[in-house]
């Protein structure tokens, strides 16, 4: 059975994925490709990987920017601590950090950054000691099946989530345009900005949608046989930068979507369902990439603001204090009330709920709906933490 490797930018995400996924990626507040996540650093990476391990996951450090001259000093620090934390594995694509990696004794996962589009470019990285490599997001089906036959190194490959404009690993626009190189993390995403086009004329010419150059969200959860037929051995969600409850949804999706190929039980009824599941939370709209052939118009999110989801997150308060004999909290409405029957989700650094609002107290009372400004009582179905947002999941009316 594939293994099924989700992103994580924090202890809440793992717990929201813990219960679905085999592996954990994430990466620390240096050298990563998501330059935004920074709440793993060298000084708490022990405990965070000792987290990921307690939940029964293996845990997969990205170190996968571009390395200059004087990152090489830095690099190693990372490397060495990688190695005392026990990390199952360092995805990378510059050599330097390969072989730090292999000489410590740590496997090696070769990063997209890489774009290993053929088995010999596999078989070039196995020589240098890595154990598995990330295709290109380029690559369709019959392409990774003719890798598969020419190398039996480990394969992974992207099934969910942003798809980038360009070539894996190869985009300078951001760079060029704000001086972020997305290549070393600190994309700016000028892509999903709204854009104009103008003919030689200076004529503004009419299309379709001012998006031009976003593209949808991979989903291949429809396609889940294809991929295992394939014969790699990971499936990858991307997602570092998104919230628990995207990573909740989308790691549960694939986890049975996955298991139900293995157990018979899959049927495309289900599949549409479990697309339904996903549309739920943030995304960009859904095409299937490159896996069949080069993508047309119908793979840009033309028409689309960022997130084309039916269901919206919407801020309702804090965690005041939590009493766990009681299974309840305080909690203070900055933003909005609830009521009875409410979706919501409660999260934190370290903290991830999702459940109906069954009882509200105030002032001794039971009650069933509440206002903005209010201090009240919740009972909760799990733990929370002081601080901890809470959010309500409402359909978006927009749409």
């Amino acid at each position: 059975m594939p293994q099924l490797v989700a992103g994580a930018r924090n202890p809440a995400a793992v717990s929201a994925c813990k219960d679905y996924a085999d592996a954990i990626y994430f990466s620390i507040d240096k050298f990563s490709l998501r330059a935004r996540a920074r709440d793993i650093t060298l000084d708490n990476l022990d405990d965070f990987v000792k987290n990921v391990r307690d939940c029964g996951l293996k845990a997969y450090l990205a170190v996968n920017t571009v390395i200059y001259p004087d990152d090489l000093m830095e690099v190693s620090k990372i490397i060495e601590s990688a190695k005392r934390a026990r990390v199952d594995a360092i995805i990378a694509w510059d050599p330097a950090v390969i072989q730090q990696a292999v000489d410590h004794g740590l496997r090696v996962h070769i990063s997209t950054q890489a774009n290993v589009s053929n088995a010999k470019a596999a078989e070039y990285y196995r020589a240098m000691g890595a154990s598995r490599v990330v295709l290109s997001r380029e690559l369709n089906l019959e392409q990774i099946k003719l890798i598969r036959q020419h190398t039996d190194m480990e394969l992974e490959v992207f099934i969910h989530g942003a798809m980038c404009q360009s070539i894996s690993g190869r985009c300078y626009l951001s760079a060029y345009l704000l001086g972020g190189s997305g290549n070393c993390g600190d994309c700016t995403q000028p892509c999903r900005w709204p854009w104009t086009l103008h003919g030689e004329n200076g004529a503004l010419v009419e299309l379709g949608g001012k998006y031009l150059l976003s593209v949808k969200d991979l989903c291949m959860v429809e396609h889940i046989p294809k991929l295992i037929d394939t014969g790699v051995n990971a499936f990858k969600i991307e997602g570092r930068l998104r919230n628990a409850q995207y990573l909740n949804t989308v790691s549960k999706c694939y986890y049975y979507a996955i298991e139900a190929c293995f157990n018979g039980s899959y049927t495309l009824e289900k599949a549409q369902k479990w697309k339904e599941q996903l549309s739920a939370v943030y995304n960009r709209g859904f095409s299937t990439g490159f896996y069949f052939g080069t993508p047309g118009p119908d793979g840009l999110a033309c028409d689309v603001d960022m997130n084309a989801s039916h269901m919206r997150r919407q801020a309702v308060g804090i965690v005041l204090n939590y009493f766990p004999k009681q299974n309840a909290a305080a909690i203070r409405l900055n933003e909005q009330g609830i009521c009875v029957g409410d979706l919501i989700i409660i999260e934190g650094a370290s903290t991830y709920l999702e459940q109906k609002v069954e009882s509200l107290m105030k002032d001794n009372r039971s009650i069933v709906e509440t206002k903005k400004g209010q201090d009240v009582g919740l009972s909760v179905t799990g733990r929370v933490r002081k601080n901890d947002r809470i959010y309500k999941i409402e359909k978006h009316t927009g749409l």
